[in-house]
């Protein structure tokens, strides 16, 4: 919970930070819209990277804190890259690049078995449980392919308790195809970070009720739903440190997150979940106390003492992004 970087605000003094916030919402959606008109190949798929890269690189916001932001979701590029290597291609002539033979059989079953046991008893004492589940989870394949069961002589396991055989092909297309999508996501999580990273959650609310205004004229309750937002993205640091200390809490009093049965894992999340809902109506209703004390009220007219007025450096910034954005379109129209 430590990496969780959505809503948190890094102080700086660089070009984005002087950026008004109405821009700084726009482009990430314009730039957002850009990847994925971006072709589905390596090379353009770096090229965006590398132009995202230095563009993180030119605000000064910390760059590895940037990269601790993207380790709860590696699982996840994780899991979409295996699964995209499986894509079977729509070419005429795909090129295979390799062919991966698997029997499943009693030596892969009781070595699977093994393994399993073997993180359940040992994960707790991992620094890194989701590296040490990541490496029983390719163990768990490697014990199942041809190759390593020859080498180990264990052929006889195979030929007498034989279950099934299945293969893997992984062609250059696939590949390409799973390399992209984890690079868009990577882009994607780099450009929503930077937006929260250079941007205080008050710029984002006037930002936002600024660009919704015209909504009005249909009565939609543009106010409410940008505070909604606003104070959802500010209280997420908060609530992920009170999390922190309630487990903190109930460690101190015997309770181990890590192990147990599944109804103690249960009774686990239910004392954890109980304290932090109470934490969260208690801050809720704190924060609606202080707003009414100094008058606030929803969708009411309000002034502001910073004005949003675009400067010329502003308006520089949209002609750029609209001319990588035609260049994008044009690339992805003739190339």
């Amino acid at each position: 919970m430590n990496n969780l970087t959505i809503g948190q605000y890094v102080p700086g003094h660089s070009w984005i930070y002087k950026m008004d916030p109405r821009l700084k919402i726009v482009l990430t959606i314009l730039w957002i819209v850009m990847l994925f008109l971006v072709p589905v190949s390596i090379y353009p798929m770096l090229i965006t990277l590398a132009v995202i890269t230095i563009l993180v690189l030119s605000t000064r916001v910390p760059f590895i804190k940037m990269l601790n932001g993207m380790r709860p979701v590696i699982f996840l590029m994780l899991f979409t890259f295996v699964l995209q290597l499986t894509y079977e291609p729509r070419s005429e002539n795909p090129v295979l690049l390799n062919t991966f033979n698997f029997d499943f059989g009693l030596f892969p079953l009781l070595s699977i078995i093994a393994l399993v046991l073997l993180y359940i008893f040992t994960s707790r004492f991992m620094p890194s449980k989701l590296l040490y589940f990541i490496i029983i989870v390719v163990l768990c394949f490697a014990v199942q392919s041809r190759e390593l069961v020859n080498a180990m002589g264990a052929n006889a396991f195979l030929d007498n308790f034989h279950f099934g055989s299945y293969k893997l092909l992984v062609y250059e297309e696939g590949l390409e195809l799973a390399t992209s999508i984890v690079i868009r996501i990577i882009c994607m999580i780099m450009l929503t970070s930077l937006l929260t990273f250079t941007t205080r959650y008050q710029e984002i609310n006037q930002g936002l009720i600024s660009l919704l205004s015209p909504l009005k004229l249909i009565h939609v309750p543009v106010g409410t739903f940008a505070m909604m937002l606003s104070l959802s993205l500010r209280f997420i640091p908060t609530l992920v440190s009170e999390t922190n200390k309630i487990m903190k809490a109930q460690a101190s009093r015997g309770v181990d997150f890590s192990e147990g049965s599944f109804k103690q894992k249960i009774n686990q999340v239910v004392s954890l979940l109980v304290p932090l809902f109470i934490v969260s109506f208690r801050k809720a209703d704190d924060l609606a106390n202080a707003m009414e004390a100094r008058g606030y009220i929803m969708d009411a007219p309000r002034t502001s003492v910073d004005v949003l007025k675009f400067k010329i450096t502003d308006y520089l910034y949209i002609l750029i992004s609209i001319a990588v954005l035609a260049g994008v379109i044009v690339a992805r129209i003739y190339l």
